[in-house]
């Protein structure tokens, strides 16, 4: 992949040649590039530039602008291709893997998706068919059929002859071995194919232990093994152990970006397919749900405050600070959760461990509260010249920061136990619980000291 400077080169020489009508200079110029810098540069493009761009390459070199197309997210990918006739799109898909081309399908308006099945050629559509049938970020989903395996009652010499006949397999990691009827019996490397005599069983120098998933098994789960085990391929078997299909490290790869950025906008309340481009009426309608749950909690945290009522105007100052004390609760559960929720996802907390993830997140959230609590028990009897104002806020923040961590561990550990992604609801629960936790300790102690405090 070119690095960002020549991306900008490019993406400037592209718009350029596009403005003035350079035809033959662009698509010279795109055909030079690699899939993966076309992908960000059709991203980056305007959409009626990015149309013209594609349907160039298309109509010269559709092999190297499908490539690129599945380098893009489905969406945008399936949307760079909705405009086109289905018979054209059958014959494009036809260019891809089936693992990808079913991911595009997938995305496809549901009036387009069924044609172009039926269009494609009768292998190609039954492979992405039942790549289709198979639950979404699931490995059967993500999986290239186009395994090679090895009976196991083959010779070395005639394995090595059966590699050199293959031509449809994508990559060649592994060589796995399975029995009559395919189920996976065993692994053995490339490597070890060419360093025994040509007469050695593939039985004798096979790993039956390996590592393999299930089709159902979530995308999730399928990186964070190749992850641990340092993987370049797995094999995907099905009920039976029979071998359907494989996963390699590139779509690992893919699946980490994908699972990142769908916590990331998850914890921040806003859809995955949510982008830059999108029009502004598809992102008001994505994002104004979550933030009419968001106004929902906190009318619950100014119910709160309303108890307090009679407190806060016989003590004015205590509406300066209350800010202060949720939003560092809200900071710090963020924090907490953060890490919890990205542990999970990489399998390093569990119920299992959660003792210890609470103890050491309540040490850190009670140093948090008291290190900052001093601080701004200072500064508030500074401001307002009152020490026992200033040491409610450092309790009440104390208090606040330690349930900040606590809810931050608890809250997406409990979400998981009820299969409900972490990611996607912890946020409002961690802000709710820190908003009241930090009115009613800042404003209960206020009231139970009120006699003290200057009126």
């Amino acid at each position: 992949m070119a690095p960002p400077r020549r991306i900008d080169v490019v993406l400037d020489s592209v718009k350029r040649l596009q403005r003035i009508g350079a035809s033959a200079n662009l698509l010279n110029l795109l055909q030079k590039q690699h899939p993966a810098d076309l992908a960000q540069i059709f991203g980056d493009l305007p959409d009626a530039g990015r149309q013209s761009v594609v349907s160039l390459l298309v109509e010269r070199n559709p092999r190297l602008a499908m490539e690129a197309i599945s380098e893009m997210s489905p969406e945008q990918g399936a949307a760079l291709l909705a405009g086109r006739p289905a018979e054209e799109i059958a014959k494009l898909i036809q260019e891809l893997p089936s693992d990808d081309a079913a991911a595009l399908i997938d995305y496809l308006p549901e009036e387009l998706s069924q044609p172009v099945l039926e269009m494609m050629r009768r292998r190609e559509s039954g492979q992405v068919e039942s790549l289709l049938e198979y639950g979404e970020q699931t490995a059967g989903r993500i999986m290239n059929p186009n395994v090679f395996a090895l009976g196991e009652d083959l010779t070395v010499g005639e394995a090595i002859l059966a590699l050199q006949g293959s031509r449809d397999v994508e990559m060649v990691f592994y060589l796995y071995v399975v029995d009559a009827r395919r189920h996976l019996v065993g692994v053995t490397s490339l490597r070890r194919l060419l360093l025994v005599s040509p007469e050695t069983p593939l039985k004798r120098i096979m790993t039956p232990e390996l590592i393999s998933v299930r089709v159902e098994t979530d995308q999730e789960e399928v990186a964070r093994l190749v992850a641990s085990y340092n993987l370049l391929a797995i094999p995907v078997v099905d009920e039976e152990n029979k071998l359907a299909g494989v996963i390699t490290v590139d779509d690992v790869i893919d699946v980490i970006k994908d699972e990142a950025t769908e916590d990331l906008y998850r914890l921040a309340g806003v859809s995955g397919d949510d982008r830059p481009s999108t029009p502004a009426g598809e992102s008001l309608r994505k994002r104004l749900p979550w933030l009419g749950v968001n106004l929902v909690t906190a009318f619950v945290a100014a119910t709160v405050v309303a108890i307090f009522e009679g407190t806060i105007e016989r003590v004015t100052a205590l509406a300066i600070f209350m800010p202060i004390v949720a939003g560092m609760g809200g900071n710090a559960g963020t924090q907490t959760l953060t890490v919890i929720v990205r542990g999970i996802a990489l399998g390093e907390v569990s119920w299992a461990n959660a003792r210890k993830a609470l103890v050491k997140e309540a040490l850190v959230g009670l140093g948090n509260g008291v290190t900052l609590g001093v601080l701004a028990a200072l500064v508030a009897w500074g401001m307002k010249g009152d020490p026992i104002l200033g040491v409610l806020l450092g309790m009440a923040m104390v208090i606040n920061m330690s349930v900040a961590a606590t809810a931050g561990t608890l809250v997406p550990l409990g979400l998981k136990a009820l299969k409900i992604d972490p990611a996607l609801a912890s946020s409002v629960f961690i802000t709710t619980l820190t908003d009241i936790a930090g009115f009613a300790s800042f404003l209960g102690l206020a009231t139970i000291f009120l006699r003290y405090l200057a009126q």
